[in-house]
C-alpha cells in the first residue's frame, strides 16, 4: 500500500487542474459588458498575449543554450535527463503563467461587468478568475516534480525540472516587473502630476499599457515567482530527505504527499471565500486562507501519524503554518492603510514629497525586524524540535518540512495575488468606459483590498524564499562534501564568496530599477508628445495611440531583462569556478541574508508608499489634485519599482543562485583555478 501512495501527489496535480478548468469555465460564462468595455478588454488582452508570446521567444533562446550546457558538462552526472526535466521545468513554469494571464484579461471585464450588479458578485468573479491562476501554479508544480521523481526514481536527476522553472520565474519576474512599472510610473508622471487627469483616464496614451502591465507582471510573473518557489523547496526536501532515508524511511515521500494534501484543501477552501453581511471584503479573502491553513493542519496531523510516526515532524510543519500566518500579519501592518505606517506616510505627505519619501524609506527598513525574528524563531525550533542537536541533517530536514508547510495555501495564496490586478484592470475599464460612480465605488473598493494582497503575497513569498534557500544551501553543503570548518570567515574564499553574493542583490536591484526608470523615460516622451501633437485628447475629441506606449515598454522589458538574469546564471558559475565550492558557498550565504533583507525592505517599502497614495485619494489631506496627493504620488513612484519589479526578482534570483550551485556541483568541488594559491 505503501508503494502506492506516492502516486497521490501527481494525482492531487491533475485534480486541481481540472478544477482551475472549470472555474475557467465559470468565469468566462460570466457576462462580458457593453461593447466599450469589451473594446477595452481585448485591448489588453492583445498587449498581455503579445508581450507575453515575444517574451517566452526571448527566453526560448536562453533555454536552449542551457539545455545543451547541462547535458554536456553533466553527461556523466545523468546530464541527458537532468536536461529534459530542465525543459519540462521551464514549460511548466511558462504554461502555469500562460494560462492563469489568459484567464485573468479575461476576468477583468466581466469583474467590470459584476460590479452593476453588486459587491459580492464582482468579487466572487474577480477571485475565481484568480483563484485558476492559484490551481494551476500548483497543479503543474507538484505534477511536474512527482511524474519526474517517479520515472527517474532519483531525486538529484529532478533538480533539472527546478531549475527549469526557477528561469523562467526569474525572466518572467524581471521583464514582467520592468514592463509594468514602467507603464504605470510613466501614466502616473504625465497623467496625474503635470496633466492632472485621474488615473485610468482614457485620454492617458499609456493606460492600456498600464493595464496590461498589471497582467504581465502579479499574474504571470508571480504565477511564475510561486511556482518556482513550490517545486524548489518540495525539491530541496527531498533531497535532504533521501540523505536520511536510513533512519527516517519516508522523508522524501513525506514532503510530496503534505503537498498533495494541500492542493487537495486549496481547491476545498475556495469555496469559503463569502462576503459575508460586514461587507467586508479582506475578511472574506482571509477566509479562504484560513480555511486552508486550519484544515490542512488537521490533515498533516494524520499524515504525519500514517507516514512518520514521529509527531516532531508534524510540530515542524506547524511551525511552517505560523511563520505564514505571522508574515501575512507583519505585512498587512506595514503595507495597509489601517494602520500606523502608511497614516504615517500619508501625514509625511503633506510638506512635501521629501518627507514623503524619507518617511517611506524609514519604514521600508523597520519592515524587516519583525518577519526576520519570525524566521529566526521558525529556523530554530524547527531544526531543534526533530533532533537537530543530536544529528543536523535531520534538524536541516526539520527547517525544509516547515517551509515546505508554508507552502500549503499556495493556491490560495496566488489567488489573492491575481484577484489584483483582475480588479485593477476592472477598475480601468469601469473608467475608461464612462460607467456610472456606483459602479466606480465598487471596482475601487475591491482595487484597494488588491494593494494589501498583492503586498501580502510578496511578503509570504519572501518568507517561504528565505526558508526553502536555507534548505537548498544545506543540499549544496552536502553534495559539495564542504565541513563546517571548511566555511570559516577566515578563509578569504569564503569571505570573498561570501562578498560577491551581499553584492550582487543591490547590483541586481540597481540594475532592474534603472531599467525601469529608462523605459518610463520612453513612456513620458511619448505621452508628452501625443498630448503635444494630437489635438482633442485632452477634450475627449480625439484617441490616443495606444499602441505606441504598448510597444516601448514591450521592446524595453524584453531588452533589459537580459542583464539580471545573466547575472544570475554567469556570477556563480564564475565564483564556483574561479574560487571553489567554499567560495560558492560563501556566495549563497551573502545573497541568502542581504537578498532577503533587501527584497522585504523594497516590498513593503513600495506596498506603503502605494497606498497612501491611496489612503488620501480616499479624502485625506485634501485628496486627490491636493498638494498631498502629489507629493504622495511622486513616493508611489518610486516605490513601484521596489515593490513590483527588484523586491519580487530578488527571491527568483536568491533561487536561481543557489540551484545552479547545486546542479553545477560536481564541478566546482576543491578550490577552483585560484584555490592553489590559498
Amino acid at each position: 500500500m505503501m508503494e502506492y501512495l506516492i502516486y497521490l501527489a501527481p494525482i492531487s496535480g491533475l485534480i486541481s487542474l481540472l478544477f482551475a478548468a472549470l472555474l475557467a469555465k465559470k468565469v468566462l460564462a460570466e457576462d462580458k459588458g457593453s461593447k466599450e468595455m469589451q473594446e477595452i478588454s481585448a485591448a489588453i488582452q492583445e498587449g498581455a498575449m503579445a508581450y507575453l508570446n515575444r517574451q517566452y521567444k526571448t527566453i526560448a533562446v536562453v533555454a536552449v543554450i542551457l539545455t545543451i550546457l547541462i547535458a554536456v558538462f553533466l553527461w556523466p552526472h545523468g546530464g541527458l535527463k537532468i536536461a529534459i526535466g530542465f525543459v519540462f521545468g521551464a514549460l511548466s513554469s511558462a504554461a502555469a503563467g500562460y494560462i492563469g494571464m489568459n484567464v485573468s484579461v479575461r476576468a477583468n471585464v466581466r469583474t467590470a461587468s459584476a460590479a452593476r450588479d453588486s459587491l459580492e458578485h464582482a468579487l466572487n468573479v474577480a477571485f475565481r478568475g484568480g483563484a485558476v491562476t492559484g490551481l494551476s501554479v500548483v497543479g503543474l508544480s507538484i505534477l511536474g516534480v512527482s511524474l519526474f521523481y517517479i520515472i527517474y526514481g532519483d531525486v538529484n536527476l529532478v533538480v533539472g525540472f527546478g531549475f527549469g522553472a526557477s528561469l523562467i520565474s526569474l525572466f518572467a519576474r524581471v521583464g514582467g516587473g520592468i514592463y509594468t512599472k514602467a507603464a504605470d510610473v510613466g501614466a502616473d508622471i504625465v497623467g496625474k502630476v503635470e496633466a492632472g487627469i485621474p488615473e485610468d483616464d482614457p485620454r492617458n496614451p499609456a493606460v492600456i499599457a498600464d493595464n496590461v502591465g498589471d497582467n504581465v507582471g502579479d499574474c504571470a510573473g508571480m504565477g511564475a515567482d510561486l511556482f518556482e518557489t513550490y517545486a524548489v523547496t518540495l525539491l530541496a526536501a527531498m533531497l535532504l530527505g533521501s540523505l536520511v532515508l536510513t533512519s527516517i524511511p519516508n522523508a522524501i515521500l513525506y514532503p510530496l504527499i503534505l503537498g498533495a494534501v494541500a492542493i487537495l484543501v486549496s481547491i476545498v477552501s475556495v469555496f469559503f471565500v463569502r462576503l459575508g453581511k460586514s461587507k467586508n471584503i479582506m475578511n472574506a479573502l482571509y477566509k479562504g486562507v484560513a480555511a486552508a491553513t486550519v484544515i490542512s493542519a488537521v490533515l498533516f496531523f494524520i499524515v504525519t501519524y500514517y507516514l512518520m510516526a514521529d509527531y516532531r515532524f508534524y510540530l515542524a510543519a506547524l511551525v511552517g503554518m505560523a511563520i505564514t500566518v505571522l508574515m501575512v500579519v507583519f505585512t498587512e501592518y506595514y503595507t495597509s492603510t489601517k494602520y500606523r505606517p502608511v497614516k504615517d506616510i500619508a501625514k509625511a505627505s503633506q510638506t512635501g514629497a521629501g518627507t514623503n519619501v524619507i518617511s517611506g524609506l524609514s519604514f521600508g527598513f523597520e519592515s524587516t525586524a519583525l518577519p526576520v525574528i519570525a524566521i529566526i524563531a521558525g529556523i530554530l525550533i524547527s531544526y531543534f524540535i526533530v533532533g537537530g542537536a543530536a544529528d543536523s541533517t535531520v534538524g536541516l530536514y526539520g527547517i525544509a518540512i516547515a517551509a515546505v508547510s508554508m507552502l500549503s495555501t499556495t493556491g490560495m495564496i496566488v489567488a489573492l495575488d491575481c484577484y489584483g490586478p483582475i480588479t485593477d484592470n476592472a477598475g480601468g475599464i469601469s473608467e475608461m468606459s464612462g460607467q456610472p460612480e456606483s459602479v466606480r465605488e465598487i471596482t475601487d473598493a475591491l482595487d484597494a483590498v488588491g494593494n494589501t494582497t498583492k503586498a501580502v503575497t510578496k511578503g509570504y513569498a519572501i518568507g517561504s524564499a528565505a526558508l526553502g534557500a536555507l534548505a537548498l544551501f544545506a543540499d549544496f553543503k552536502l553534495k559539495s562534501g564542504l565541513t563546517s570548518g571548511d566555511l570559516a570567515i577566515d578563509n578569504p574564499l569564503v569571505l570573498v564568496g561570501l562578498l560577491i553574493g551581499a553584492l550582487l542583490p543591490f547590483v541586481f536591484a540597481a540594475v532592474t530599477m534603472r531599467a525601469v526608470g529608462t523605459a518610463a523615460m520612453g513612456v513620458v516622451e511619448e505621452v508628452r508628445r501625443q498630448f503635444r501633437e494630437i489635438p482633442g485628447i485632452m477634450e475627449g475629441t480625439a484617441k490616443p495611440e495606444y499602441g505606441k506606449c504598448v510597444d516601448i515598454v514591450t521592446t524595453a522589458a524584453l531588452r533589459q531583462m537580459v542583464i539580471p538574469g545573466a547575472l544570475a546564471i554567469i556570477v556563480p558559475f564564475v565564483v564556483g569556478y574561479v574560487f571553489g565550492s567554499a567560495a560558492l558557498a560563501g556566495l549563497l550565504i551573502g545573497i541568502i541574508v542581504v537578498g532577503l533583507m533587501l527584497a522585504m525592505t523594497l516590498n513593503n517599502g513600495g506596498g506603503a508608499w502605494d497606498n497612501a497614495k491611496k489612503l488620501i485619494e480616499s479624502g485625506l489631506y485634501g485628496g486627490k489634485g491636493s498638494d498631498a496627493h502629489k507629493a504622495a504620488v511622486v513616493g508611489d513612484t518610486v516605490g513601484d519599482p521596489c515593490k513590483d519589479t527588484s523586491g519580487p526578482g530578488l527571491n527568483a534570483l536568491i533561487k536561481v543562485v543557489n540551484m545552479i550551485a547545486i546542479l553545477f556541483a560536481s564541478l566546482f568541488i576543491g578550490g577552483g583555478l585560484l584555490g592553489g594559491l590559498f
